[in-house]
């Protein structure tokens, strides 16, 4: 676990300081200069290029980690690996593309009634699917590299700096609706180009390839692989953004744009899950391509408790700071409505934070075609719970559906894993987190009183007192040895500098 502690202590530090900025943004920029409308149409914009664009990368991503040590020959330009993963894609764009087109009828008849602004933005959305998906492809084979500090910095820093330039231009009526969304798309461009540099800098970007490197097993490998990826994402490669166009297409842009808000509020307990699933990935393909389950499935608790260890407190600091949140948010009466799309949300997070190393496995493993069934499974779960709850719950029944989607869908997972792989994610330590997060709640919901007067002081004393005896718990328990380990080294040259 060396070099994954290392590269995620790394990436970690990144991801929150791009967090940082999100906050700055989301809450001091959008919330004040966007109607809700407006964030609303961005988010759903890039939603659907991401549905189009995950589609066209024809499980791209899993297959750099799946198939790359098999290519793996520094002296020979990994034979033809980066053409390779640029075929792929390239071959998707050009499928997906046309029928983007081809469907416009049905696709804009969806959003017509409560948000036809974007019928208007149609094609508009063709150059943000060939930027990620290009980006994408960069960003996977960098970690496959091991090197992850870089993208994301580009994910979690630059796109946010940038993004903060388009929107005060919008703001400041510098630009119009058109230029805001064309700013938009431009810095996603931006950052498939600077990712694009980063990895001529640390792999080969070659397209010299020779196809009689894939002989008639590899090859027969790589399209099996592919043709049930890509079924697995036709199935299931909607549902995570559902929510967020039944939102739309039932409710409006304006309740898409608060759900929007509050869904970022909960995706801040997935960011250090970035880094470290990241960077375990490849180490999980290698040991699962020589058959060594035990140590994948020694991975996969370390991963899990880990990402549940800091996604866990994450959530109990913003649970605790909710209503001081919206206190403090520009508009905030506006979008308290989400508070409760915040906990649930947040709850799924944490749901899969914890298992979704699961699925890695599953998919680097002989057993990945089970990855369409799960796929099949989920979505109509998926569909079926937003139908039912969001006319009668509003954004709430949206979160409420995804919690219940993924309860389904990751207890249908777990079985496939144990049965399978003989894996699982749970040790001693995780339930002392789950126990420890418990009581550190009741701590603050019983003890500490509130200073309804002013959100700031209220936020930072709870915050303070909460998270500090957390995290002295954490060290003290030696819940994780690896981050303990870490917290040692750095206590030690402190003293001796001292």
């Amino acid at each position: 676990m060396g070099i994954v502690v290392r590269q995620s202590m790394k990436g970690i530090l990144v991801n929150y300081v791009g967090a940082f900025i999100g906050f700055l943004t989301t809450f001091f920029v959008l919330t004040k200069f966007l109607d809700p409308e407006v964030i609303g149409l961005t988010k759903v914009f890039l939603e659907v290029s991401t549905v189009i664009g995950s589609v066209a990368l024809m499980g791209t991503s899993a297959s750099i980690m799946r198939f790359f040590p098999y290519f793996k020959n520094s002296k020979n330009n990994d034979n033809g690996f980066f053409f390779y993963i640029l075929l792929l894609p390239t071959l998707g764009i050009l499928i997906c593309i046309p029928l983007y087109l081809l469907f416009k009828a049905p696709i804009t008849t969806f959003f017509a009634k409560n948000s036809s602004l974007y019928i208007d933005y149609y094609y508009w959305v063709i150059p943000l699917i060939l930027f990620i998906v290009y980006w994408a492809v960069m960003e996977s084979y960098s970690t496959q590299k091991m090197r992850i500090v870089v993208p994301r910095f580009v994910r979690e820093v630059l796109i946010r700096l940038l993004l903060i330039c388009v929107y005060l231009l919008y703001a400041f009526k510098f630009l119009n609706l058109d230029g805001l969304i064309a700013g938009f798309i431009s810095v996603y461009g931006i950052a498939m180009l600077v990712t694009l540099f980063y990895v001529s800098k640390i792999g080969s970007v070659t397209l010299k390839h020779d196809f009689s490197f894939i002989d008639k097993a590899l090859r027969g490998k790589i399209i099996r692989y592919t043709l049930f990826l890509v079924l697995a994402i036709l199935s299931g490669g909607i549902l995570g953004q559902l929510d967020l166009f039944m939102v739309s297409s039932e409710l409006g842009f304006n309740y898409a744009g608060i759900y929007s808000i509050a869904f970022y509020m909960a995706a801040v307990v997935e960011i250090p899950s970035r880094s470290i699933s990241g960077i375990s990935s490849p180490l999980a393909a290698s040991a699962l391509k020589e058959g060594d389950l035990a140590t994948a499935n020694d991975l996969y608790k370390k991963v899990a408790l880990h990402q549940f260890m800091a996604g866990s407190c994450i959530f109990l600091l913003i649970w605790i700071n909710i209503d001081n949140i919206f206190a403090i948010m520009p508009n905030g009466h506006i979008y308290q409505a989400g508070k409760w799309v915040v906990f649930f949300i947040a709850i799924s997070n944490l749901l899969n934070v914890t298992l979704s190393f699961g699925a890695t496995l599953i998919s680097f493993s002989k057993y990945y075609y089970w990855g369409l069934f799960f796929a099949v499974f989920i979505t109509i779960a998926g569909v079926t719970t937003n139908l039912l709850l969001i006319p009668r719950l509003g954004i709430s029944g949206a979160a409420i559906a995804t919690l219940v989607a993924c309860i389904l869908s990751y207890s249908v997972q777990q079985w496939i894993v144990m049965i399978k792989i003989k894996g699982n994610p749970y040790t001693v330590n995780l339930l002392k987190q789950i126990v420890l997060i418990v009581g550190m709640y009741a701590i603050n919901r019983f003890l500490l009183p509130e200073w309804n007067a002013n959100p700031f002081v209220d936020g930072i004393y709870r915050t303070l007192i909460v998270g500090g005896i957390l995290l002295v718990a954490i060290y003290k328990m030696r819940l994780s040895e690896e981050v303990c380990g870490v917290v040692d080294k750095c206590l030690n040259c402190l003293i001796k500098r001292i």
